[in-house]
Parts: structure tokens; C-alpha cells; sequence
């Protein structure tokens, strides 16, 4: 039996991903498809990529409204932020997947710093790879999808965390993402001749969106093992561009705990942190991530290091910042909050070259 689902924002990159994804799941059926400056525009002459698909082939894209959403069983926020928040305010019984930063956070200040729009709360925080998350999350209502950035670095650093092998407040994340990480709006930064052969760094020295949210999550992972230690994760966060449309790639070091040597003590670490995690793979010693291995799936695929010379531990994560980044975890949850098998409609397999 077919699941109604309905997406407000398709129009937008993570909106036309999920589009993609929900097209080719074995028991969603696609209802609503909105987008607020695109209503009345054909659906795939949006994204041409879903032509002929019966679901969307011939659709319009509607307002983004009470109404046209009432009727799906689960409903994918991909609006901007501060849009989700109004948005689920109208629908109080609604379950919701949010992709948008609105109901991410814990913290009411931190929030105020980095947003600047009125605070909406915070919902389940939707990374099922985090201890005891998929449990919260199948038994929410409503659960906000974590950042891209935010998915690559968590990922990266919290085995080293729940273990007990590395320093939380000495951790530096550099990290690298494709075009489409900054949304569909036209900006003269993002144009092909600003961007192809081209990085350039953003958000430097702790500006960056995404900075209390991966604190959030690692402080958590601190918590969940040491509950009354009272210690917190502090990062150094640089984001850059790179010239490519998407795809993240994150190298992120911490200084490894007294006595900690060894990359094979890492990595038995990563192992048994993601054992029975579909998506996540730490990958065979030597081989290192790149970004098109994982393009357009769900995957995420991990190596780490340790650097005696240094004393630290290296890890590098790489993601498609609208798979795991985005569509394909929002899919992800969703499958965990109505009993579905996680896997439905996703795969770990990327497409190369």
C-alpha cells in the first residue's frame, strides 16, 4: 500500500533531489509538489532530469499552502530558512521531515548569532547514525534533517568522541562543497566564470551556519558516554567552494587523546561505531574518499589516521551535499519514521566517472 507524500519547495536543488528520489521509492507516492515563486510552472521544466515519469510528467508545481499539503500522510519541508517554521506552524498535526536549519537547535542564543529570525524550538535531530537516534527518530512527529556540512563532519568525528580516543576542544574541520550547497538564486559568485578552475574559502573564523549545530551534535556524543564529565566540543570551522556542482569533502583533524597512536585502533573505532549502518563505509586502509564515488547516492564514505607526528587524528569524509547532505537523509528518516525498511528507494553506490 502506496504512502502520500507531498515536498513544499521542490523547486529548489534538495527539492528536485528529493523529487528524483521519491520517484523511483517502492512505496511513496507522490502528492503535493509546491514552490512558491514557481507555481504554475511545469514541474520538469524545473528539473528536465524527471521527464516522462507519470507521477510528474504534466505536473505544475502549486502554492505553497495549508491546503495543498493537508491530504500527504508525510510532508518534506525544502524551504529556506525562517519559511519552514511559518509553514509548520499551519500544519500542528502534521508529520514532517524539515530540511532546513529551523528546528535544528537546542540552543535559543546560538540560534539568535548565526540566523537572525525568530526562534521556532527545536524538533529530533535527524542523523540516524548518532547513538540512540533512529529509536527518537521513529518515534517522532516531526524531525529537522541535519546540514550538509554538519552530516560530513559529524560523521567524521564522532567515533572519536563516543570512544574516548581524541580531544573535543581541539578539533578543526576544513571542508570543500559543490555549487549547489548554496541553493538555486542567482549570485554573481556562483557563476561558471567565478567558479571553474577556481576555490575560494567563506565564513572564515567561525561564522559559518553550521558551526553550533556540529558543536551540538558532538557535545551530545560527549554526553552520551561521559553524562556528567560537563565537557563540550569546540570547533574550528573553514568552508570553501569548490568547482564543482556538488559533493562535500571534509577533512577534519582533532588532537588525539594520551596514548591514542595507532591508525588501527581508529579505525577498529569506526568500525564498530558504524556496524549495521547501511550508508556509512570506512573505507579499506590506504584508500582515501573522493567526492564522486558517492555522487548521487546516499553514501558516505570515511577514512582515518593517526598522525604521530602531530598527535592528531585525521579523518576525511566525502557526501553528496543533496544525498546524505540532504534529499537522500531526508528520505532516509522518513523511511525510519513510518517502519519502512531505512534503505527504501536510497542506495550507498555513487555514479562515475
Amino acid at each position: 500500500m502506496s504512502i502520500r507524500v507531498a515536498v513544499a519547495g521542490a523547486s529548489g536543488y534538495a527539492g528536485g533531489e528529493l523529487l528524483r528520489l521519491l520517484a523511483g521509492h517502492p512505496r511513496f507516492e507522490i502528492g503535493a509538489v509546491t514552490g512558491a515563486s514557481s507555481a504554475g510552472r511545469p514541474v520538469v521544466a524545473t528539473h528536465p532530469n524527471l521527464v516522462g515519469h507519470p507521477a510528474l510528467d504534466g505536473r505544475r508545481f502549486d502554492e505553497t499552502t495549508r491546503q495543498a499539503l493537508k491530504d500527504a500522510e508525510l510532508i518534506f519541508m525544502a524551504l529556506p530558512h525562517g519559511e519552514s517554521a511559518a509553514l509548520a506552524r499551519q500544519l500542528p498535526d502534521a508529520r514532517i521531515v524539515d530540511l532546513s536549519a529551523d528546528f535544528r537547535l537546542g540552543d535559543e542564543e546560538a540560534w539568535d548569532t548565526f540566523y537572525g529570525v525568530p526562534y521556532a524550538g527545536q524538533w529530533t535531530y535527524g542523523l540516524p547514525e548518532l547513538p540512540g537516534a533512529r529509536e527518537k527518530i521513529a518515534s517522532a512527529q516531526t524531525v529537522a534533517a541535519p546540514g550538509c556540512y554538519a552530516t560530513a563532519s559529524i560523521l567524521a568525528l564522532a567515533p572519536l568522541l563516543a570512544h574516548g580516543l581524541a580531544e573535543p576542544d581541539d578539533i578543526v574541520i576544513v571542508a570543500a562543497s559543490g555549487t549547489s550547497g548554496a541553493g538555486r538564486s542567482p549570485r554573481p559568485d556562483l557563476l561558471a566564470s567565478e567558479v571553474m578552475g577556481s576555490m575560494s574559502a567563506y565564513k572564515v573564523g567561525g561564522t559559518h551556519r553550521h558551526t553550533p549545530e556540529i558543536e551540538q551534535a558532538l557535545t551530545s556524543v560527549i554526553h552520551g558516554v561521559e553524562p556528567r564529565s560537563g565537557r563540550v566540543a569546540t570547533i574550528s570551522f573553514t568552508p570553501t567552494l569548490a568547482p564543482m556542482p556538488r559533493g562535500i569533502l571534509a577533512t577534519c583533524t582533532a588532537r588525539l587523546t594520551p596514548g591514542v597512536t595507532d591508525s588501527a585502533q581508529l579505525q577498529d573505532a569506526f568500525r564498530a561505531f558504524y556496524a549495521g549502518s547501511p550508508f556509512v563505509h570506512l573505507l579499506h586502509n590506504g584508500q582515501w574518499p573522493v567526492t564522486q564515488a558517492v555522487s548521487g547516492s546516499n553514501g558516505a564514505h570515511i577514512q582515518v589516521a593517526a598522525d604521530t607526528h602531530a598527535g592528531r587524528a585525521i579523518v576525511v569524509a566525502t557526501t553528496d551535499n543533496l544525498g546524505k547532505g540532504a534529499a537522500g537523509q531526508a528520505v532516509q528518516i522518513a523511511n525510519i519514521m513510518l517502519g519502512l525498511p531505512e534503505t527504501a528507494g536510497l542506495t550507498p553506490h555513487g555514479v562515475t566517472p
